[in-house]
């Protein structure tokens, strides 16, 4: 679902990628780890088209982002570190005004049940953004990505500044979202988080991706001190 190929982006001398290759299926949780400037978030502006390659191909489902940027488009959902939304708006009316740009229309019981389905109170759905935590921001940005039926998740830093509890429900709707083949690709400092949701953790470095682990293969402890050691 999510495919890059040597891919290389560099800025003037300065190289923000060199040679990435990953390849992450529907249903998987890929977690890359590393400091700032390390790629993580070029690697994720590259899919979502926004940063075109020096070299190297970046796909979504089998399409060629560089050839066919409107389409991939309509494949992906994007989840910043700070959700984007209409704080003069209620999370309903969020919902309904970009599922409606993504060509879809739904009423307000659906909208209601999706917003439901990520873990929002029912007593905040008609509340203004402009009151939410960050926590319920991201969970609209879920269930944005259901509304447009998103065959891939996009998260930079997602869990950065939640609480325990927020962060413990947020992976758990993410789990969710794999069990239903949606393929997440999540760039995080978090090395516990990553350990817990990803199957797969890479270690990206200077723009190269320089470990790739099994979450299965290796516990807390370990991953933190090969990140140390890699970083």
């Amino acid at each position: 679902m999510l495919k890059t190929k040597h891919l290389t982006k560099k800025y003037g001398e300065r190289f923000a990628l060199v040679g990435l290759s990953l390849d992450i299926e529907p249903g998987e949780i890929f977690a890359l780890l590393g400091q700032n400037g390390a790629g993580k978030s070029t690697t994720i502006n590259c899919f979502l088209g926004f940063v075109k390659p020096t070299s190297g191909q970046v796909y979504v489902n089998g399409l060629s982002v560089v050839d066919h940027a409107l389409e991939t488009k309509k494949y992906l959902a994007y989840i910043p570190e700070n959700v984007m939304l209409y704080s003069n708006l209620t999370g309903v009316e969020n919902l309904e005004f970009f599922s409606a740009l993504a060509g879809f229309n739904y009423t307000k019981k659906e909208l209601g049940k999706m917003l439901f389905k990520v873990g929002l109170q029912i007593s905040a759905n008609d509340q203004w953004v402009s009151t939410y935590s960050k926590g319920m921001r991201q969970k609209v940005g879920i269930a944005i990505a259901i509304a447009k039926n998103a065959k891939a998740l996009l998260l930079d830093e997602p869990t950065s500044g939640l609480d325990p509890k927020a962060s413990n429900e947020f992976s758990n709707i993410l789990n969710e979202l794999a069990k239903n083949d949606t393929a997440i690709l999540m760039a995080t400092h978090d090395i516990f988080r990553a350990k817990e949701i990803a199957g797969r953790i890479g270690i990206m470095k200077e723009g190269s991706l320089v470990s790739e682990i099994k979450s299965s293969d290796i516990t807390t402890n370990e991953l933190e001190k090969v990140y140390l050691q890699t970083v």
